[in-house]
């Protein structure tokens, strides 16, 4: 049974879900960094939410853990970096708190723009000061919106209904899409900055997104705009921005978030013309269950069927294209183990996989990931699976590369893996028969049938009478069974240079495959060590 570790508070309606799907809980919250490295020690996945950070430290070489969920949008307090080297597949939630956090998005900018926080501290003082909380109205305002996700266009849907124009930048959503919703859209934050009266910015935190909004720009928006940020501390600079509310220039700030939480003592929550809240962005009772409720949903179908659902790591995959999947990952996989160990040179350079007919339709980066898995699982001491495959590949050197083609050439579905090592290219070919059945059908020159499991024993010779019945006899006087045999000649004609694979039961000893080695038409041997049929991937929950 799958066992998850929740670290932060989860509803009552998120725990009942994840018992319900029949895993195992362990909830702990308020632990220490040390003491969540260990959790995690016995952990498959764990759900976390703004109150724990796992940092490389504490993710580094937890080969138990398979997926981490974060219940919420933002994913700044995981080391993505750390987490796909690991190969820890990272998702998010980030449909069940859109809602809330737009609400109180627009609630910030209604408060801002009537200055209803001091004039209800006024209130309660004592005091009746109609004169010094004038506010601006917001309709034919411009709201000028950066980041138009879930929450950036929710929050410019509710915008416009309050007659504002909204002004947008995204470099993803189309100009098409955008004026569907009302919305104008550019490519430049430093375009729409001079443009607006009112600021929001809806942002994942990143190396790019951090201090967007700082004292340049801010400089360059009109004297008297103002503000607000509900989405992620540090996004807005903070010091810039009192700086600029000081100055005069800025005539106010809505701040949900910060860079450091509580802020502590800092100078621009101490200033009058800031409106502040702490994070409830999210903490309504509706968002609290609807993200506890997804995270819980997300993570038992990843632990339980494979799927792959709102990761910021990989690609997705639903239960269904899983399922569609898993040959193709597996034939990719094993290809990647056969090139592995028939490489005797060392130096792997580069790869190229060619993806023929039906294979071509498929998730082929997926495939080339599991393909890359399989290159370099046997020769590293990390956990090697297709989330972090290409990674680490890529920190050696190694260059992958893929390309397809709808013609479907002898088989209705192939795929050819070429690697550049040291020594020369090296090249393997295989297929599916029906939905399962995995073949080698091309091993370097040679075209063949073999079974693409278990033990393979691979002999290169010269195609001449009695040496089939020669290898038999060796195998039978060690005890060797032979299962199946597949042979390929270079030109279809005897006499020339050929290849056999033989399928064995049971593995050759060293003296055995010595005797195979001493005929003098034999010009090399290889022993390659495969997964049985049917069995699992390693990096799939059951496989």
């Amino acid at each position: 049974m799958p066992r998850v570790l929740i670290t932060d508070n989860l509803s009552a309606a998120g725990l009942n879900c994840l018992k319900s799907a029949g895993l195992e809980l362990d909830v702990r919250s308020g632990l220490k960094p040390l003491e969540v490295r260990e959790a995690l020690k016995t952990a498959d996945g764990i759900i976390i939410r703004s109150g724990t950070t796992l940092t490389e430290e504490l993710l580094k070489d937890q080969s138990r853990l398979k997926v981490i969920v974060r219940a919420g949008v933002g994913v700044d307090n995981i080391d993505l970096a750390a987490a796909t080297r690991e190969g820890i597949v990272v998702m998010n939630t980030p449909a069940g708190n859109t809602t809330s956090t737009a609400e109180h998005t627009i609630a910030m900018l209604l408060a801002l723009s009537r200055n209803i926080a001091p004039a209800a501290a006024s209130m309660k003082s004592g005091k009746w000061d109609r004169k010094s909380f004038t506010g601006t109205q917001l309709a034919g305002k411009t709201l000028a919106v950066v980041g138009l996700g879930r929450i950036g266009l929710s929050v410019a849907k509710r915008a416009i209904g309050l007659e504002m124009k909204v002004v947008g930048y995204d470099p993803f959503l189309s100009a098409e899409k955008a004026a569907e919703q009302g919305i104008e859209v550019v490519r430049n934050v430093d375009d729409l900055i001079g443009r607006c009266d009112f600021l929001t910015v809806h942002t994942p935190l990143t190396d790019e997104t951090r201090g967007l909004i700082n004292a340049e720009r801010m400089a360059r928006m009109r004297k008297g705009a103002r503000i607000i940020n509900c989405a992620r501390g540090g996004i807005v600079d903070e010091g810039d921005l009192a700086t600029a509310i000081e100055s005069g220039h800025i005539a106010g700030a809505a701040m949900d978030v910060f860079i450091q939480e509580p802020p502590g003592d800092n100078r621009l929550v101490k200033l009058p013309q800031v409106l502040t809240t702490p994070h409830l962005g999210a903490s309504t009772d509706e968002a609290q269950e609807l993200v506890a409720l997804e995270a819980a949903e997300i993570i038992s179908g990843f632990l339980l069927r494979n799927e792959v659902r709102h990761a910021v790591n990989m690609a997705p995959l639903s239960a269904a294209e899983m399922a569609d999947m898993k040959a193709y990952l597996d034939i990719g996989r094993r290809l990647g183990l056969l090139l592995a160990q028939q490489n005797k040179a060392g130096g792997v350079r580069s790869a190229h996989l060619l993806y023929r007919g039906e294979a071509a339709t498929k998730n082929t980066r997926l495939i080339t990931s599991s393909f890359a898995a399989g290159l370099l699982e046997t020769a590293l001491a990390e956990h090697v699976n297709i989330v972090n495959a290409e990674l680490l590949a890529k920190e050696r050197g190694i260059r992958i590369t893929e390309s397809s083609s709808s013609e479907v050439g002898d088989f209705s579905t192939m795929i050819r893996a070429t690697i550049e090592t040291d020594a020369g290219e090296l090249t393997a070919a295989g297929t599916i028969f029906g939905k399962q059945f995995l073949r080698l059908v091309r091993l370097g020159p040679f075209g063949l049938d073999a079974y693409l499991d278990g033990h393979l024993l691979i002999y290169r010779h010269r195609d001449v009478p009695g040496l089939i019945g020669f290898i038999g006899t060796v195998l039978g006087k060690h005890r060797v069974n032979i299962a199946h045999m597949a042979l390929g000649r270079e030109h279809n004609e005897p006499g020339g240079d050929a290849v056999a694979v033989l399928n064995l039961d049971n593995e050759p000893s060293a003296e055995a495959l010595a005797e195979v080695r001493s005929h003098p038409e034999v010009t090399g041997v290889e022993l390659v060590k495969l997964p049985r049929a049917g069995d699992p991937l390693p990096w799939l929950v059951g496989g």
